[in-house]
């Protein structure tokens, strides 16, 4: 089964997340921008991926375009892990992380579709797990808003929707301290950081976060890179930690692992190399005993195969959902998580294709298709 043809779709959409914030949040996530990739073969069968995404996705699709698609092209379609491994290797000069690795997860996304397309399953049941028969509890993942009045409504708004889970995205105490008095003393909370201390500084505020019972502290630490620095949060903070969006992959995880620096792995499918890295990446995690949690920021063929992974590899675990309204989406109430839970397609492969009509409406400029 050949790969004979390789096909890019950009599109943007307006995004609402239901308050006026920030300037600069306000222009970040005023609208969603979206790297689809089309992969055809000789018997007729085609695949679709996603490659990561948002600001970062035209420097994604030229990786597709100029690099990948044609190192692809002609590649046997069933050889996933072999051309994985393959391509990794003839283009690690240019970087082990970034464009390159996020255009590589979309190439791998889209063969597991075909795969799970020629075996006439969906993705989960490929990989060994059933369908949950009512979803997973997704956790609404809510934007900075920064003003802690903000923070509040918008926690109380979304435990009005169902959710009961709950992530912010701040940095400072009296953001998640409006939080948790707006959602009770029960419901579980969560803070994204995104990296924006040092390890002294995350320590202490890891210390002066504890009265609010996170469930869970994310990437508190700059660089991501500081292993060994964030181990020591993890120690001396006393609150679980997580990361891994931002890893370079399996080794980056172990190295992660062996410094004792995770309770929760994040790795993030349109990122990291696809579905084949994140497999990789969960077998090393349940060998060391490290919970995996799979990141979701994206609303695309990443969000359709972060829900079969979440099925093979961490059914109880809440599901990442951002808490933004979008104007479309090319795979409509796929990507909703009505009353806080998040529902699989029971197709083959990730159970649906992107709606033709939809990514031609939201194009940001023509689909661009390379050929053998």
């Amino acid at each position: 089964m050949k790969i004979i043809a390789i096909e890019t779709h950009l599109i943007r959409v307006r995004a609402d997340m239901g308050a006026a914030t920030g300037e600069f949040v306000a222009a970040s996530w005023s609208r969603l921008d979206s790297l689809f990739r089309r992969v055809v073969t000789d018997q007729g069968l085609e695949g679709w991926g996603e490659g990561f995404g948002h600001a970062v996705c035209p420097a994604t699709r030229v990786a597709i375009e100029t690099m990948l698609a044609p190192a692809a092209l002609g590649q046997d379609a069933r050889d996933i892990r072999g051309l994985h491994h393959r391509l990794a290797q003839h283009f690690h000069l240019y970087g082990r992380n970034g464009p390159l690795t996020y255009a590589l997860s979309a190439l791998d996304i889209a063969l597991w579709d075909i795969a799970g397309k020629a075996a006439g399953l969906p993705l989960c049941q490929l990989l060994g797990a059933a369908p949950p028969a009512d979803g997973f509890a997704a956790y609404a993942s809510l934007l900075r808003y920064s003003e802690p009045k903000l923070v509040g409504e918008a926690a109380a708004r979304a435990a009005a929707q169902g959710y009961r889970h709950i992530k912010l995205h701040e940095i400072d105490i009296p953001q998640v301290a409006a939080a948790r008095a707006a959602i009770g003393p029960e419901m579980p909370l969560m803070l994204d950081t995104n990296c924006p201390w040092t390890v002294a500084d995350a320590i202490t505020m890891a210390k002066r976060l504890r009265p609010f019972d996170l469930a869970w502290l994310e990437e508190p630490v700059w660089p991501p890179e500081d292993h060994a620095g964030l181990a020591r949060v993890r120690r001396e903070g006393a609150i679980p930690i997580a990361a891994g969006e931002n890893a370079a992959g399996l080794h980056d995880f172990r190295a992660q692992f062996a410094a004792g620096a995770l309770d929760i792995a994040q790795p993030s499918v349109t990122k990291i190399g696809g579905i084949t890295e994140v497999l990789r990446i969960a077998a090393l995690a349940e060998a060391k005993g490290v919970r995996m949690v799979p990141h979701c920021a994206y609303f695309g063929a990443g969000y359709l195969a972060s829900l079969h992974l979440q099925a093979a590899l961490a059914p109880t675990a809440p599901f990442e959902h951002l808490f933004l309204d979008l104007e479309a989406s090319p795979y409509h109430e796929l990507v909703q998580a009505p009353g806080g839970r998040a529902h699989m397609p029971d197709g083959p492969g990730l159970g649906r294709d992107p709606d033709a009509a939809v990514l031609a409406r939201f194009a940001l400029s023509p689909p661009v298709t390379v050929r053998a």
